[in-house]
């Protein structure tokens, strides 16, 4: 998966969420979350919610808090797709 992908998908996914039309379409791996689409905190939760499901995985409390803008979520996306690919199969 691409950065680009990853990008478009991260759109599909805080899309319902956006409070701010202008820096959604204009969103970049720098877009923070809070402060240029406005999302508020309860729903920064479901849009982590939602990238679990998304990629079927789970994000620790610390990633959480970390995930604060487009390019930290992408690097949070990438670290936990790494790891469960290298867990072994019987999980």
């Amino acid at each position: 998966m691409n950065k680009q992908e990853t990008i478009q998908e991260l759109k599909a996914i805080v899309k319902p969420y956006i409070l701010n039309q202008e820096a959604f379409d204009s969103l970049t791996e720098d877009t923070d979350f809070i402060n240029d689409l406005k999302i508020n905190s309860a729903n920064l939760v479901d849009v982590i919610l939602d990238i679990e499901e998304k990629y079927n995985i789970l994000i620790d409390n610390e990633s959480m808090e970390r995930m604060i803008n487009v390019k930290a979520a992408m690097a949070i996306i990438e670290t936990k797709l790494a790891e469960k690919s290298s867990e072994s199969p019987e999980k």
